[in-house]
């Protein structure tokens, strides 16, 4: 065997870290095609339709997609929250909001919310920050509701993301 294969680089840990609130819904997408002719929408595991809806997330996109061109080509991943999804949050009505914080923090579509940002930071001590503000003021999101999943930590160097949920982190999602 004489190939070489390099070892990767390992990203450093204290480097900046992005703290966004982790909402309970379910997770969604929009796909926009390159040339913005299609609009669709997508869940975590399956392709949907407005015949084939998760909680009216493809009806939704259906209904804005004239809007949502303005995201542009590509998959733009999200979460579908609000009433009559998990913790409904005490809203009315359901909402969209954007995974990527950082690029749509300023200008989207009006349909489209942003998670919010809860804390930026060097290494993981920002994430205890994070938590501990959530627990004390609740969802930055839905203000006023003081029951909020958790916090998503995005390392940037690493390009990765963790999650810690408030209450029973420590079990896999189904068990209890």
């Amino acid at each position: 065997m004489s190939e070489f294969k390099a070892f990767s680089k390992i990203p450093r840990l204290n480097r900046e870290v992005v703290v966004t609130e982790k909402l309970d819904g379910t997770n969604a997408c929009v796909v926009i095609s390159d040339d913005l002719a299609t609009v669709n929408a997508q869940s975590r595991t399956r392709i949907i339709t407005p015949e084939a809806d998760n909680f009216g997330f493809a009806g939704w996109v259906k209904r804005n997609a004239d809007e949502l061109r303005k995201l542009g080509p590509g998959f733009h991943f999200g979460e579908w929250w609000g009433v009559g999804i998990q913790r409904g949050y005490g809203l009315t009505e359901r909402r969209f909001s954007l995974f990527n914080a950082s690029r749509w923090a300023d200008e989207r579509p009006a349909c489209c919310h942003v998670v919010p940002v809860l804390v930026r930071g060097i290494g993981f001590d920002c994430v205890y920050q994070a938590l501990a503000g959530l627990q004390l003021h609740g969802s930055c999101a839905a203000p006023g509701f003081m029951k909020p999943e958790g916090i998503v930590a995005f390392h940037t160097q690493g390009n990765l993301m963790f999650k810690v949920t408030l209450e029973k982190d420590d079990e896999r999602k189904g068990q209890s």
